[in-house]
Formats: structure tokens, sequence, C-alpha cells
């Protein structure tokens, strides 16, 4: 059982920056590939990006190349999102979520083992 807790979200400016974390409980964190998705109001929920067991893979969704890194800390059993020149569109929920699949490229969000319960960012114009 691996239990997540986003924090780090809040309210900024467009062009601002935000820097999201997740803290995963549990002995088997770097068992697992880690992944940011976001849920705008009104959308359905949708990928971010990914990031390997051991960190050295990223993946990004085309909207967000570019603009937001990946990272994690096994030893800490977080894992973060760098979130930089924001945009309003980026107003979401943001959600981190731990996976046992082989691939960073393989997302696939009904096969997500856990989830956490998400943190809001909210971006004004």
């Amino acid at each position: 059982q691996v239990q997540l807790v986003e924090s780090g979200g809040g309210l900024v400016q467009a062009g601002g920056s935000l820097r999201l974390s997740c803290a995963a409980s549990g002995r088997t964190f770097s068992s697992y590939v880690m992944d940011w998705f976001r849920q705008a109001p009104g959308k359905e929920r949708e990928f971010v990006a990914a990031i390997s067991r051991g960190g050295g893979s990223t993946y990004y969704a085309d909207s967000v190349k570019g603009r937001f890194t990946i990272s994690r800390d096994n030893a800490k059993n977080t894992v973060y999102l760098q979130m930089n020149s924001l945009k309003p569109e980026d107003t979401a929920v943001y959600y981190c979520a731990a996976d046992r699949r082989p691939t960073v490229q393989s997302v696939n969000q009904w096969g997500v083992d856990y989830w956490g319960k998400g943190t809001l960012v909210t971006v004004s114009s």
C-alpha cells in the first residue's frame, strides 16, 4: 500500500512558477514509475509528466514540454513538478500517481496503482 500526498499548489500569476511535491509512504517508492496528471474544471483528467524508477528517464505531455520539469528523490520518497512560465490554461487540480508499468512512455491512467488526492493550481491572467 502506498499513500501519496501532494502539496505546493496555490494561486500564481501568468508567467510565474510553482513547485509541486508529492510525498509517498512506504518502502517501495523506488519500485514505481511516478506520474503527474491534472484535471481542469469541466475537463477530463490528462497526463502531464512521468519519471522512471531511478529518475533517469522522463516523459512530458506536449502542452508542458519545455516549461515543466519532473524529478524525484528516492531517499526522501518524494516526486516534484517544477512548473515555470505558467499559463491560465494550466489551472487544474494536479494529482500524483504511482504506477508499476515498465516504461515512462506507456501511460495508462486506468492502470495506475495509487493516486493522491490532488492539489489545486490556479493561474490568473
